[in-house]
């Protein structure tokens, strides 16, 4: 099942992005293409037995017929032939709204749901979640943070300028720990209560201000289960577009086991062995629990710590 990491399919030219001419050159470009997010969520072409996706790239003249301007499309990269990718977000109203939008902007997928159903290649999804992250934060910062004027939109969508005091505020992304707390032959998930019955991840949390991500694992950990942590090792990230986050997967090593759980953070939380996990990945353990699939870092992390690669 593909994740959602990032790929390299399109050249960002961070470099070229504040050269009005330029974006505007690309913009205007015949072989210009353009992703339509309908409440953040693309509209895709799919196989009929919607085994497959892609993502449905217009041209200006399709998106003119449907009175979609482009003016702040957002700028997703170059493809390899040098041509433009861009981005438009809408509302759903907007969308059915639209004359024969009904049909012509359907369907719009989630991407969430896009990724768990495994139906779009790694590449595919990465640029669609650059968009929606993108889309996400322009959508959050329509007014100015620090004097409250409008803000208006800059370098492709990569800046926004508030036209009363000049403040210049950029795309954000949230750092978030995730990680996976081994013991010998133990490791420890969690059931949140926003989780299906029976299904068991890794613990995750947000960074704090001024803290380093060893400290953050360690300190999310203790406050969500009182399991004291030591040694903490990088494994690998993932952005994740819900809004705006990037997932850094760690692992750690546990110097305690006994469980205080903080039942307002976690539901429960428990010690499995590897062989425990191993069920659960294979969907087989005697319970009926589950781990997430391979679109989250969570299963990777789960993966490392039974010994796959």
């Amino acid at each position: 099942m593909p994740t959602l990491g990032t790929q390299r399919t399109l050249d960002r030219v961070s470099v070229k992005r504040a050269d009005e001419a330029w974006l505007s050159e690309q913009l205007s470009a015949s072989a210009a293409r353009f992703m339509v997010l309908t409440d953040l969520k693309p509209v895709i072409t799919s196989s009929a037995d919607r085994s497959q996706a892609t993502i449905r790239w217009f041209s200006r003249a399709e998106l003119a017929s449907l009175g979609l301007p482009t003016a702040d499309a957002l700028f997703l990269g170059l493809t390899g032939e040098g041509h433009g990718r861009f981005a438009i977000t809408i509302t759903e109203h907007r969308a059915r709204a639209v004359q024969g939008g009904m049909e012509k902007l359907r369907p719009a997928v989630d991407l969430r749901s896009l990724a768990m159903q495994g139906i779009m290649t790694p590449d595919e999804l990465a640029i669609a979640g650059e968009a929606r992250s993108l889309a996400g934060w322009h959508d959050l910062s329509r007014c100015c943070g620090r004097c409250g004027g409008t803000t208006v939109v800059k370098d492709g969508g990569w800046r926004r300028r508030c036209w009363a005091c000049g403040q210049n505020w950029f795309p954000r992304t949230d750092p978030v720990v995730i990680m996976l707390i081994a013991h010998g032959d133990n490791c420890l998930l969690a059931h949140e209560h926003r989780y299906a019955d029976k299904f068991y991840s890794t613990l995750a949390g947000f960074v704090e201000p001024g803290e380093d991500i060893e400290h953050a694992v360690q300190r999310e950990v203790l406050e969500e289960t009182g399991v004291k942590v030591g040694d903490v090792r990088y494994l690998a990230s993932q952005p994740w577009p819900f809004p705006h986050s990037l997932m850094i997967g760690c692992i750690g090593t546990a110097q305690s086991t006994e469980l205080a759980i903080d039942r307002n953070e976690i539901a429960e939380a428990r010690w499995f062995t590897r062989a425990e996990v191993k069920s659960m990945l294979e969907g087989q353990h005697p319970e009926g629990l589950s781990v997430p699939g391979r679109h989250a870092i969570a299963n990777r992390l789960i993966r490392h710590f039974v010994g796959e690669t």
